[in-house]
Formats: structure tokens, sequence, C-alpha cells
């Protein structure tokens, strides 16, 4: 059986800065936004839309507000209310992790409307262009809870080879979720999703895909993790990440049955 090995979530420090892990993570997660979006500009059917690495860098800019902002409102609304509005202060510690991604997704998707409506871009393009970039971040996201030793995972079977006892929640052997959340959720998603987005596809069925896809991922090892809360629907209990993962499976779909009939009327069209 695995013990977690409650790393220092301080990476280093500058005099009395500190630098946290979960901030590297994130520094991470943009990094890997400029180094896929440039192979991505190499594919030719995102070549002749015309997209640029100017747009690109520009589009990272408000993504970095949208996911922060975002996602910090998204921790203090969807999952833990009643403590940040007790403690107004912890809003802004983000150092301490604590990031929803369903906000940060909503902060983006506001970023994104925002940028095109600047610049003069289709909102679909824009978000079939990125969607296969985040992936990989959110696993970086991931990895830097497991370093701080948060979002522990539910009681595991002690003969699971990869079981984990967490010291700072008891002794009992737990599920590593953030683990299978970042290979899951994250790395299988981004494998997944850039191979569908390497073909030229209709308006929308990237973004689409990516919707469908996490959202499906997201219900299944949301299984795995000790619910912030559940909500029962028809007698079924279900925990607060499942809930806001469902609106995304039924978006998903909906939106790429759409982008699909939409595409093949133009064609008979033309």
């Amino acid at each position: 059986m695995l013990v977690h090995p409650l790393p220092n979530p301080v990476a280093f420090s500058i005099g009395p800065l500190a630098v946290h892990w979960y901030g590297l993570m994130y520094l991470l997660a943009f990094v890997l936004f400029l180094v896929l979006g440039r192979i991505r500009l190499r594919q030719p059917h995102i070549m002749h839309e015309g997209w640029t690495k100017k747009n690109l860098d520009d589009m990272l800019f408000y993504g970095v507000l949208g996911v922060i902002i975002g996602g910090r409102l998204g921790e203090v609304l969807f999952y833990n209310p009643s403590y940040f509005f007790s403690h107004p202060s912890q809003i802004f510690a983000v150092w301490h992790g604590g990031m929803s991604y369903h906000g940060g997704a909503i902060g983006v998707g506001i970023a994104a409307y925002l940028w095109c409506r600047k610049y003069h871009k289709n909102i679909l393009s824009t978000l079939d262009l990125i969607a296969p970039l985040v992936p990989l971040g959110y696993a970086a996201g991931r990895i830097g809870n497991f370093i701080n030793a948060e979002l522990p995972g539910r009681i595991a079977d002690p003969s699971l080879p990869w079981a984990m006892i967490w010291p700072n929640i008891d002794m009992l052997p737990r599920h590593p979720s953030p683990i299978y959340q970042a290979l899951i959720d994250g790395l299988l998603i981004f494998v997944l999703l850039w191979i569908y987005a390497r073909k030229e596809r209709p308006h929308g069925a990237v973004i689409a895909m990516y919707l469908f896809l996490y959202g499906l991922a997201r219900f299944f090892t949301e299984y795995f993790r000790v619910p912030d809360y559940e909500v029962s629907f028809f007698g079924i209990t279900i925990s607060a990440g499942q809930m806001l993962s469902l609106p995304m499976i039924i978006a998903g779909l909906l939106c790429l049955y759409l982008s699909y009939r939409f595409a093949r009327k133009s064609r008979w069209i033309s």
C-alpha cells in the first residue's frame, strides 16, 4: 500500500516570496497552451483559416483571466459558499488550491467571447482552435491538487496496488483521485481530442466533442473522489462534480448533432 508523500506545497522561496507548486502547475498549463497551440497552427485546415501566433498569444492573456477569475468564483459559488462568505479574505488565497474546473470553463468561454468581439473572430472557430489545448493544462492542475494533498479519493480496497493512505486525512486506504483525473480527464481526453481535431471538422464540432468527452470522463472519475457534497435526483445520488458535468454531456451531444447537421445542409445547398 502506498502512502501520500505530503510534499512541501512551496516549491522554493525568493526572499519573502514563496512560490507554490500549485502556481507552477498553472504556469505549466499556460506554457503547454502556447506550445501545443503553435503545433496546431501548422495543421493545414488551421492554417487555411488564417490563425496566427499573435492571435494565440492574445487569447492566452484573456484565457488566463478567465481561468483564474472563473475558477475561483466557481469554487466559491458552486462548492463552498458558506465558508467563503464567512471568511471573505480566503477568496483570494488561490495558492492554497481550490479552483473549480467548471467555473474556469465558464470563465474561459466568456473570455473567448470578449476576445472574439474585439478581434472580430468567429466564436465557434475560436473555441474549436483552443479546445485541444486545454486537457493537458487541466492534468497539470490535478497534479497540483495531488501535491497539495487535496481532493482525496474515496476509501479503496486495501488489496488495490495503488491504494494510498493520506496521512493528512486518516490512515485508511484511498483512491488517489487527483491522479485518476489527471490521467483520464486530462491525458486521455487530450489524446482522443487531438486525434479528432487533426482533421477538418464542422464548425463547433471540436468544442462540442470536448464538452462531451470531458463531461463523460469527469462523471466517471467523480465516483473515486470524496464529493464536496451530494445531490439526489429521482432517488439517484450524485456528487456536485457529476451534477455540473451532466450539462456538459448534454450540451456536447446536442452541439455535435447540430454542427454535423448544419454542415450537411450547407454542402447540399451549395
